[in-house]
């Protein structure tokens, strides 16, 4: 029986605080593919700065398994829950998790994450800059004009500054 049939998809699991990168090596040697969304910030102590890498959403890893690796992912120490949706393990848009991927990929993006919750707003599309070709909503966000990209599972938000040129409005 050939292995055809079997579907991966993307799913969010909640992990304990603060290990997110120590249950994505443990997943990633399990031969488990996760992502775990990355950021560089400057942490400043009184003695020294340092550049270090934080997860982009705090207490989530994102795998990309079949039925076959749902339990494994769940015994994997410090590994606390899927996100779930209407009773099941909510499933991740492909897309969602490239433009994750893509918005990490550019050093000078600066985003910011929240669980606050916004109105829905104009949907835009960004025309230039890095992130071309991205579709989502243009909000006002701290007095300042931002596009927001929606991760409907998890109630989060990615917010990034767009300038007002790089943007069109998005028709349907």
């Amino acid at each position: 029986m050939g292995n055809n049939n079997i579907i991966y998809s993307w799913y969010a699991i909640r992990v304990k605080s603060r290990s997110e990168k120590k249950v994505f090596t443990d997943l990633t040697e399990q031969k488990i593919e996760a992502y775990l969304p990355l950021q560089r910030k400057l942490r400043i102590w009184s003695d020294r700065k340092k550049w270090v890498e934080m997860p982009l959403i705090s207490g989530y890893v994102f795998v990309y398994i079949s039925r076959r690796e749902y339990e494994i992912v769940l015994r994997t120490f410090n590994v606390v829950s899927y996100i779930y949706f209407e009773g099941k393990a909510a499933i991740i848009r492909e897309e969602d998790i490239n433009l994750l991927k893509r918005m990490l990929g550019e050093a000078d993006l600066d985003l910011e994450v929240t669980a606050e919750q916004f109105k829905p707003g104009q949907k835009v599309e960004i025309i230039a800059g890095p992130l071309i070709g991205v579709i989502g909503e243009l909000i006002e966000y701290k007095g300042k004009n931002k596009v927001a990209l929606r991760i409907p599972p998890l109630g989060y938000t990615v917010l990034i500054e767009a300038p007002g040129k790089n943007l069109t409005s998005y028709k349907i």
